[in-house]
C-alpha cells in the first residue's frame, strides 16, 4: 500500500515539474504580417527581452495573409501548450468579425489573452509628391479624386485597411484600394510614389516622416505625439470625427494552461518595465500609457470592447475586393 501511494504521489506531481519548467524550448510567436511591419517591429522588441527573462528564445515567425487572419487562425488552432503565441492587434482580434463573415476564429473565445504590448496611434500620410499642404487640402483633393488614387493597405481586414475605410467612409472617398502583404511593403511603394496614401500606425512611419521621404498629414489621436510634434492632430486639421489608436497584443491559443499563461504574462510586463525596451517603443511612437490593457484581464475587456466598437464602425463600409499592388 506504502509503494502505491509513493507512486501515485510521483505521478501527481510529474505535470507539475513540467509545467514548473516551462519553456524547454523555444516559442514560436506568430506574427500575422510581413517582416518590417509596424506588428513586426512591436513583436521583435518585446520578444527579445521576453526571451531573456524566459531562458529560451521567442522565434518570430510571420505568417502574413488576410488581413492578419491567416497567421491568428493559426495560432487559434496550434496546439495550446505555449509553444506558439501570437502577437495580435486592433485588427485581427477588433475589426475581423465585422470585416469576414466567414471569419474561422472568435478572437474573444478562441484566444487566452496575455497582455498588450503597446497602443500604436494612426497617421494619415501620403507619397512625398501628393499636392496638399495640410490635412484639409488632402481631404478636399481626395474627395474630388478618389477614383484617380490608390489607397495601399496590408490586406482587408487588417488595421490599415479598417482605418482607411473608416476615414473614406467620414470623407466621402472611393479610391482604388491596393492590397499588400504588410504595411512594410505597402510603406516602400508609397516612399517609391508608386500608390498615394494610407493609413498605418505611428511605429512604422517615424523615421520616414522625420527622414521626409513621406508627408504625414495627421495624427488620429487628441494630443500630438511627442515623437513627431510638427504633425498636428485630425482635430486640428478639422477632422475630429477621425480619432482611432491601435493597439497590439500577445495571445496564446485556447486552453493554454493558466500556469504557462502567468509566466508569459508576467514577462511580458517585465519587458514592458524594462527602461530600454521602453525607450525603444517610445522613440518609435507607442504608447504605454493603458496599464490595464498589458493584463490579461484588462485585455479580455479591450477585444470585447473593440470587437463591439468596429462591428458599429464597418457595418455601413463596403468592403470591396481590392486590387493588387503595381508593378
Amino acid at each position: 500500500m506504502r509503494s502505491s501511494l509513493v507512486l501515485l504521489a510521483s505521478v501527481l506531481v510529474l505535470p507539475l515539474e513540467g509545467m514548473a519548467a516551462y519553456p524547454e524550448r523555444p516559442i514560436t510567436f506568430i506574427v500575422p504580417f510581413a517582416a518590417g511591419g509596424p506588428t513586426d517591429v512591436v513583436a521583435r522588441i518585446v520578444a527579445e527581452n521576453m526571451s531573456k527573462t524566459l531562458g529560451q528564445q521567442l522565434v518570430v515567425e510571420n505568417v502574413a495573409g488576410a488581413g492578419g487572419t491567416t497567421g491568428a487562425l493559426r495560432c487559434a488552432q496550434a496546439t495550446p501548450d505555449g509553444y506558439t503565441i501570437m502577437m495580435g492587434h486592433m485588427g485581427t482580434h477588433g475589426a475581423a468579425p465585422a470585416v469576414y463573415a466567414d471569419l474561422k476564429y472568435d478572437p474573444v473565445k478562441d484566444f487566452v489573452p496575455i497582455g498588450m504590448a503597446a497602443g500604436t496611434p494612426i497617421l494619415i500620410v501620403a507619397k512625398k509628391s501628393f499636392p496638399a499642404k495640410d490635412l484639409k487640402e488632402f481631404v478636399s483633393y481626395v474627395k474630388a479624386n478618389s477614383e484617380k488614387l490608390n489607397e495601399a493597405h496590408a490586406g482587408v481586414g487588417s488595421v490599415s485597411f479598417t482605418t482607411c475605410a473608416f476615414f473614406n467612409s467620414l470623407i466621402g472617398a472611393k479610391p482604388t484600394r491596393v492590397v499588400y502583404r504588410g504595411t512594410g511593403p505597402a510603406l516602400n511603394d508609397i516612399v517609391a510614389g508608386q500608390v498615394d496614401y494610407m493609413c498605418d500606425q505611428i511605429v512604422n512611419l517615424v523615421p520616414q516622416i522625420q527622414a521626409n521621404s513621406i508627408k504625414a498629414y495627421a495624427v488620429a489621436t487628441a494630443q500630438r505625439s511627442p515623437v513627431l510634434p510638427d504633425v498636428p492632430t485630425t482635430k486640428e486639421g478639422g477632422l475630429a470625427e477621425f480619432q482611432v489608436s491601435a493597439w497590439n497584443a500577445i495571445f496564446a491559443p485556447k486552453g493554454t494552461p493558466p500556469e504557462v499563461t502567468k509566466k508569459l504574462s508576467a514577462a511580458l510586463q517585465k519587458a514592458l518595465a524594462d527602461a530600454g525596451t521602453r525607450k525603444r517603443l517610445l522613440d518609435l511612437g507607442a504608447d504605454l500609457t493603458d496599464k490595464e490593457a498589458q493584463t490579461p484581464e484588462g485585455l479580455a475587456k479591450l477585444v470585447q470592447s473593440e470587437v463591439a466598437r468596429w462591428n458599429k464602425v464597418l457595418k455601413t463600409v463596403a468592403m470591396k475586393e481590392p486590387a493588387p499592388p503595381p508593378k
